[in-house]
């Protein structure tokens, strides 16, 4: 079968790879029905993913249908149309049992697919732990509304619920790319009063408009102001999920004493954290990663029409232009957002 395949920073290509293989009780293979390309998989070309393994196939946002089982396998069968988690997770490690499954000490598990081991640019993937990493779609919900909940999507659940958002908070969201535009929808679902995206592009604020008129849009240079005129003289929480040392002194100088800043972001370069510019702040900064363990709520609360991120796969392309996706997605022509891999 055919695979976009890591050959090297720089370089991907085409490569021929046999069918995957059940090598676990644990495992699955999964037909992949859609899949997108993610700023991750930019990061592993531009080489700042340093576990990346060359020869790897890329992707790790998809859906698809399960075509085989391990024995140990109880959750999924064969025939169901499944989201996959970017994480898979053993769920029995000290990290998994405490609920910090990107941190799985298992070999196949956190940030494997597409990374470590083969993902989703081909037509079948193996899938380890698929108990945990694969999740049932509802029948009413389509592959395009499916398609981010395992990543871009998990990304915003976890950031929204790690900011410790309480009902009636207003809340800052630096970035309004797909990541961002997820966590603000995310922080509105955990009660947010009022929530904001930063964004540079005029034509990405127009966008978030568009189709999701309950968030608020400003430019950066207009942030500060906005933050000041909440009822304590800044935001409640901040997530950062635009990844630029600019973004990350935005986000902790908007953010009120004694709140949370999230960075949700993927840094390619290390940063200074001016200490002495927050003394007395009492900031909280969390970090960390998308959490594979959301999946199944957010499916749920797609069916129940309570979220909706399909608009942000803004184009599609069948899987023999994948190549072409990645440069149209890396360049952001036409002001895409995520692109759609059709089989």
């Amino acid at each position: 079968m055919r695979a976009y395949t890591f050959v090297r920073p720089g370089n991907a290509a085409w490569t021929e790879k046999p069918m995957p293989d059940i090598l676990s009780p644990r495992d699955a293979v999964v037909r992949v029905t859609m899949s997108s390309v993610c700023t991750s998989d930019l990061h592993i070309l531009a080489g700042a993913v340093p576990r990346a393994a060359k020869g790897v196939t890329l992707g790790h946002e998809f859906v698809g249908v399960v075509e085989e089982t391990g024995e140990g396998v109880t959750h999924v069968k064969a025939g169901d149309r499944v989201a996959v988690n970017v994480e898979t997770f053993c769920g029995e490690c000290f990290f998994c049992r405490r609920g910090y499954v990107n941190n799985c000490v298992s070999p196949e598990g956190g940030w494997a697919l597409g990374c470590r081991i083969d993902g989703a640019q081909s037509e079948y993937v193996r899938v380890p732990f698929a108990d945990t990493g694969l999740t049932k779609i509802p029948d009413n919900v389509t592959d395009k509304q499916a398609l981010l909940a395992g990543d871009v999507l998990a990304t915003g659940y976890w950031a929204a619920d790690i900011a410790d958002i309480e009902p009636g908070a207003e809340a800052l969201v630096i970035g309004g790319g797909p990541v961002g535009i997820c966590c603000a929808l995310c922080a509105r679902l955990n009660g947010a009063a009022r929530v904001f995206v930063c964004e540079k592009e005029m034509c990405r604020r127009e966008f978030i408009a568009r189709n999701y008129p309950e968030l608020g849009v400003v430019a950066p240079e207009e942030a500060i102001g906005v933050v000041r005129g909440f009822a304590h003289g800044g935001a409640d929480a901040v997530i950062e999920a635009a990844g630029t040392a600019e973004a990350f002194e935005l986000a902790y100088t908007c953010a009120r004493p004694n709140a949370t800043v999230v960075v949700a972001a993927m840094y390619e370069q290390p940063l200074v954290l001016p200490l002495p510019d927050m003394y007395g702040k009492n900031l909280v900064f969390k970090t960390g990663g998308v959490d594979g363990h959301y999946v199944a709520r957010e499916l749920a609360d797609i069916a129940a029409g309570r979220i909706d991120v399909s608009p942000l796969v803004t184009h599609e392309f069948p899987f023999s232009r994948l190549e072409e996706a990645y440069t149209f997605f890396a360049s952001r022509a036409d002001g895409v957002m995520k692109v759609g891999i059709l089989m």
